[in-house]
């Protein structure tokens, strides 16, 4: 059984309990009465007449939630409770703390609370950087009075302890770009990803009978730089039935080894633009568990049979089985094939290519039948290319006819696995967005000139919306605010379906290599036992999903930041995306690159304008520009 660390459950423990007491539960734990009785002595807590608890009206137990301009505390019970406080009212704590804060009754006082102690901090340390010969924090910019800082250069950015400042690491200057890395790393408290990987021996000496398909023409398909090959596919024409091949790293990776608690602690991939922190060591992840070329590798297989007429599958069969992937393409390769530019190719390649065509056509009916409830969104993705750690250019990346090919292999996949997991497993759900979201929508859309009505359900809603898009020529501006109102996709021990794909069952099958959940449901579908802390399970590897993607988004502004600072008084284009805070994105050149608009005067939303660059900080990320026109 995987263990959360001590923080995680402390934290949880005491948000509990405040949360019960607030919702007049009646029946607490042995450790929950413990915590009561400290907080009835401190007359935080107080006991009712009914032998029920409640907090004293006089104080809020919150979460610390910091932003650039503002510090909320986050009631634990309802959004609409919220309370905004100063910089000055922190008292020592940090984003993500558990604090108790007293009320303010003052009418005349813009502070509605006061931080009084840290429940539960996240923090023994906070990193920080010299300007002007003082601390500042790097994560919220505040400034922070001691006298140690005169110790230092300007620039320097250290790891300090939280309350007396005291030097713990230094981890260079900011001129630096190397430094970029460690940031990212310390603020989201990743940095144990560089630590060396633990000792693994990995050997393939299965003893149980394992189906051979070694004979098979299976092929790879994946991005030129890709080391760990998940997944890998084979159709055969005659019989139509796509087998989907994935890692076996559940073979490797034994529930409750200390490889498994590591794996569970970091929970993904980090993919930055010039490196991967594996999930599990180079050994496994690009070696043993890795489908690589013309080698013997463990699988655990998806032998699907596809109904061509009905577009559905008939029969799914899942068994252990032992593959040698004859050939590893790049997408770019795939779709020239699939385009007729075939040019050279071995014996090998044109057996495999005599399928991926067929194939593609067929995936090609799948997906327009899966987009009739499902949605098909018009994403790009900026991959930043550098240069001596400097942002050098954007390569933007389209999904092309290969990406769809593997993605709807790999979605039925997905949906077979999830089929087959009892009432409770690991799903990967999307709600439904709520109505006051869909509302929103209506009236933004609106805004921007598309005339849009609400329909009798949501799905309805944003099919009518993006038709509307589609004939006012902006499919993509609109499809950025559909995403916008979108719920956040998580994963949940309970079915509750995936709205934006349009399934009514869900699971993540065919990454196990980068991606914690997956490793989880091959146990449970080899097993068919389900681990009794699912649910923490569930909760832990969607919260690190977040935190690993704002740690990406952290390491790559803070290099647009840096190019920004050495191109001051160049003109981009850009188009604005926040009207409130006054934002706007590059649309050419620096793809994807925030700006602050220092003269912004209410243009619409999505509004195209000329700027030009007036000052960058690569430790805030806050890049200001000038309109020109």
């Amino acid at each position: 059984m995987l263990i959360l660390d001590d923080y995680s459950k402390g934290q949880r423990l005491l948000k509990e309990l405040f949360i019960k007491i607030q919702t007049d539960c009646k029946t607490y734990s042995g450790n929950e009465l413990n915590e009561i009785e400290k907080f009835l002595k401190e007359e935080i807590i107080i006991k009712k007449e009914d032998e029920t608890y409640e907090l004293n009206s006089k104080y809020k137990v919150a979460l610390v939630k910091v932003g650039k301009n503002l510090v909320v505390l986050e009631d634990l019970i309802s959004e609409h409770k919220n309370i905004k406080i100063e910089f000055d009212d922190l008292n020592g704590a940090y984003d993500g703390d558990l604090v108790l804060a007293k009320r303010v009754f003052n009418p005349r006082s813009r502070t509605k609370a006061k931080i009084e102690r840290i429940l539960d901090g996240k923090k023994n340390d906070v990193l920080v950087y010299i300007k002007d010969k003082a601390f500042y924090t790097v994560k919220e910019n505040i400034k922070l009075e001691n006298k140690n800082a005169l110790k230092y250069e300007d620039g320097d950015v250290l790891l300090v302890e939280n309350k007396s400042l005291e030097l713990i690491k230094n981890l260079g200057n900011i001129s630096n770009p190397k430094i970029d890395e460690l940031i990212s790393l310390h603020l989201y408290n990743e940095i144990y990803r560089l630590e060396k990987h633990l000792e693994v021996t990995a050997n393939m000496d299965d003893t149980k009978q394992r189906v051979d398909l070694r004979d098979l023409y299976f092929c790879t398909i994946d991005p030129n730089s890709a080391k760990d090959h998940d997944d890998a596919i084979y159709f055969d024409t005659k019989e139509n039935i796509l087998y989907v091949a994935i890692a076996d790293v559940s073979y490797f990776v034994k529930e409750g080894s200390e490889l498994d608690l590591l794996a569970f602690k970091k929970s993904t991939s980090v993919y930055l633009p010039t490196k991967v922190l594996p999930m599990l060591p180079p050994i496994l992840s690009e070696e043993m568990c890795s489908l690589k070329e013309g080698v013997d590798r463990y699988s655990y297989v998806f032998k699907l049979h596809l109904d061509l007429e009905n577009l559905s599958v008939k029969k799914a069969e899942l068994f252990e089985a032992i593959i040698n992937s004859h050939k590893n393409f790049s997408y770019g390769r795939i779709d020239r094939v699939i385009e007729g530019h075939l040019d050279q190719y071995s014996k090998i390649e044109k057996a495999i290519f005599d399928y991926l065509i067929p194939l593609y056509e067929i995936t090609k009916k799948f997906r327009k039948r899966r987009l009739i409830k499902g949605y098909d969104f018009r994403t790009t993705e900026n991959r930043l290319k550098l240069k001596n750690d400097n942002l050098e250019s954007i390569e933007v990346e389209t999904s092309t006819a290969s990406h769809q090919l593997v993605e709807e292999c790999m979605l039925l996949a997905n949906i077979e696995a999830s089929k087959k997991v009892n009432t409770v497993g690991i799903y990967r759900i999307h709600e439904e967005p709520p109505f006051k979201a869909i509302s929103k929508l209506v009236d933004d859309v609106n805004i921007l000139g598309v005339n849009v009505k609400l329909q009798s359900d949501v799905h309805d809603t944003i099919t009518h919306i993006q038709e509307k898009a589609k004939i006012s020529m902006m499919s993509a501006e609109i499809d950025e605010l559909i995403i916008q109102a979108q719920t956040q996709a998580k994963y949940s021990s309970k079915n509750l379906g995936h709205f934006g794909l349009g399934f009514s069952s869900y699971s993540h099958f065919t990454s196990p290599i980068r991606r914690y959940s997956d490793l989880v449901l091959h146990r449970i579908l080899k097993t068919k036992q389900t681990p009794q802390n699912i649910e923490d399970i569930c909760e832990h590897i969607s919260l690190n999903e977040r935190k690993v993607d704002q740690l990406v988004w952290d390491f790559e502004d803070r290099k647009y930041a840096r190019w920004a600072l050495e191109h001051l008084e160049e003109e981009l284009k850009v188009k604005i995306v926040d009207t409130d805070k006054a934002k706007a994105v590059c649309y050419e050149k620096m793809f994807g690159m925030k700006v602050v608009l220092e003269n912004y005067k209410g243009q619409k939303l999505f509004t195209k304008l000329r700027v030009k660059i007036k000052s960058a900080d690569v430790v805030t990320k806050v890049i200001v520009a000038t309109i020109k026109y």
